[in-house]
């Protein structure tokens, strides 16, 4: 697992070089998102789930984003501003060999700017990317 020094490193080659590390773009959080990738049905229920992924993380808080890590994701949940409006930046990157990669990176504001839906929205993306992870493990496998 990377120590928190190599997160850092990793955040800002990240954000030095954002628009050529993002490779699907920016995901903006709304309605027609939420209901895109099925999450608004599960939004509307209050799913406690103790197995939930996103209980097995360590934890930074800085004053500019939080980070959240563990053997196979680095996530940085950053809070800003659009004018008056806050929003929330979420980088997702996939550990692999020890090294990051930058997967997803989606932002929320206004009513879906809460812990609940960027938690939610990020349990969502975990399931998706260890899935394809699966999937491409398998056909390395089989070639």
């Amino acid at each position: 697992m990377l120590n928190p020094m190599q997160i850092e490193e990793a955040y800002k080659g990240f954000i030095t070089n954002f628009s050529s590390c993002i490779h699907d773009g920016i995901f903006s959080v709304d309605l027609h998102f939420l209901h895109e990738i099925g999450l608004l049905e599960v939004l509307q229920e209050d799913q406690s789930d103790p197995d939930d992924l996103t209980q097995y993380f360590h934890v930074i808080e800085s004053i500019e984003k939080v980070t959240l890590f563990n053997e196979q994701f680095i996530v940085w949940i950053i809070p800003k501003t659009d004018g008056e409006q806050p929003v929330t930046l979420v980088l997702i990157a996939l550990t692999h060999n020890d090294k990051p990669r930058l997967e997803i990176v989606f932002t929320t504001c206004g009513v879906y700017n809460t812990p609940r839906y960027v938690l939610r929205i990020l349990q969502h993306f975990f399931s998706d990317m260890i899935e394809t992870e699966a999937t491409l493990t398998a056909f390395e496998k089989n070639a």
